[in-house]
């Protein structure tokens, strides 16, 4: 525990040991399967057709691995509530950890908004043509996710105690989605639906700019996550030895889910036919049909993934509202949002801050054409942010202080700055729209420039305070 002493305030210490732990490795596992594995990555891969199987291995060489080393690396240093936040601020001062900070809780932000719009759409095609109305009812959209975020933000003040359970839940109806996904060539193969099973050839991809596009998707887009759970590392047992564990059991799970599961896709759906957004509801009804058992199953799997979407929105939920609290305890932004609710021990200011801020950018989405260009601005520009957010990560072993290097293993530079490049790639590459769009220049102008504005925006809020104090 020297490093920890080193690298944390005592009043700081005090904080975090307020918080209640209740995360466990089994759960630390299931929330990576939560947060890793997103249900459409097989349908962006799938686009690569027999070439998936080879870029799926190179994104996992050159991102999720490196990923993986620098969390549980600085993890074990530094194992403290906020995570990659507080390694930044260590490694690059209040500037560089507030930037880093702001950068993860965008993406955050956005993309919980994201997933809470698209809800009552969800729950259409879930329901059937009987619930076609909802999507285009204004006012009952707006009513579902009001309620969806008051549950989560009730939740979220309840603590991990009820949160680990609703994560837990989503976790497994990912695996157990994946798991009826992987066997399904096996039905197609015993029903003569199909001529062969899964192809796991290592064939080259196309030499095109839309397979370096879907490649740089798959790095960060695809594989990203693990770091999330180390914003938890204060409500985590014994964090340094149970996050370190729950990588090394998640991670081989994760990578045979999203290459079988896409083998499966390309088995049953031609690679220009894949459905990017519900891949897997897809395939289950090519390979089962629309009706008797086949439907049942489909419909099931449906479910199982609304359950995981619901799972994953309550995580990122929860540990967005986590940044403030960590960054208030280094008085980078008003102690209001370290505030603890007296019995359960969560940051109840925070909490209640985000939940009308979600609420306040999904009723955006819902109101006049320029707002819900925003809206979509914003949201399709969160990956952007999140990518600055990992080089930001990748780039602490590289150059971060003396005090925070020392000690580091030699190798884990050398990764590091693998794991750099490939996300400077994916950061790169991430204007360019694999989907077809009117203007591909003005898409790449409003995803650069809302991401520049956003960080010009995080400055002007971390000198404000300070120009107000001098």
């Amino acid at each position: 525990m020297a490093e920890i002493a080193a690298g944390a305030s005592s009043a700081e210490l005090v904080e975090q040991h307020a918080l209640k732990r209740q995360l466990g490795v089994r759960d630390l596992v299931l929330a990576q399967v939560l947060c890793v594995v997103g249900s459409s990555w097989v349908g962006v891969a799938g686009g690569l057709g027999r070439a998936q199987a080879l870029t799926w291995i190179a994104a996992m060489v050159l991102f999720y691995f490196p990923m993986a080393a620098v969390v549980v690396v600085l993890n074990d240093r530094m194992p403290l509530e906020g995570g990659l936040y507080v390694w930044a601020h260590r490694a690059f001062g209040d500037l560089g950890g507030f930037l880093t900070a702001w950068n993860l809780w965008v993406y955050g932000v956005a993309v919980t908004a994201s997933i809470l719009y698209a809800i009552p759409t969800e729950l259409s095609y879930l329901i059937g043509p009987a619930a076609a109305w909802l999507p285009e009812s204004h006012w009952a959209s707006i009513g579902i996710i009001l309620v969806l975020v008051a549950a989560l933000t009730i939740t979220a003040v309840r603590g991990l105690e009820l949160g680990k359970w609703i994560h837990n839940i989503g976790g497994i109806a990912m695996m157990t989605v994946f798991a009826a996904l992987i066997l399904l060539p096996l039905w197609g193969l015993w029903r003569h639906k199909i001529s062969h099973g899964m192809d796991l050839a290592l064939a080259l991809p196309p030499r095109n700019l839309r397979s370096m596009a879907l490649f740089g998707q798959m790095l960060v887009g695809g594989l990203s996550g693990l770091e999330y759970i180390a914003i938890f590392a204060g409500e985590s047992k014994q964090p340094a030895k149970s996050i370190a564990r729950s990588v090394w059991i998640a991670s081989p799970i994760i990578c045979l889910m999203f290459i079988l599961g896409t083998s499966s896709v390309v088995v049953f759906a031609r690679p220009d036919h894949i459905d990017f957004i519900a891949p897997i509801p897809q395939t289950m009804r090519i390979a089962l049909g629309n009706s008797g058992v086949g439907n049942v199953v489909a419909v099931t799997a449906i479910l199982l993934v609304q359950l995981r979407l619901l799972g994953a929105t309550s995580y990122l939920f929860t540990g967005v509202t986590r940044l403030p609290m960590a960054v208030g305890w280094d008085a980078l932004v008003p102690r209001w949002f370290t505030r603890l609710h007296p019995v359960w021990r969560t940051p109840v200011n925070s909490i209640l801050c985000l939940g009308a801020l979600v609420m306040a950018l999904v009723v955006l989405g819902s109101v006049g054409v320029h707002a819900q260009e925003a809206y979509q601005v914003l949201t399709n520009a969160s990956m952007t942010h999140y990518e600055l957010m990992y080089m930001a990560m990748f780039a602490i072993p590289i150059v971060g202080v003396g005090a925070v290097r020392k000690g580091l293993p030699w190798w884990l530079k050398w990764v590091a700055g693998m794991g750099f490049l490939a996300t400077l790639y994916a950061f790169l590459i991430s204007a360019y729209p694999f989907v077809d769009v009117m203007d591909p220049m003005a898409y790449a102008a409003k995803i650069v420039g809302t991401v520049v504005v956003s960080n010009l925006i995080a400055v002007g809020l971390f000198f404000a305070p300070r120009r107000t104090r001098g």
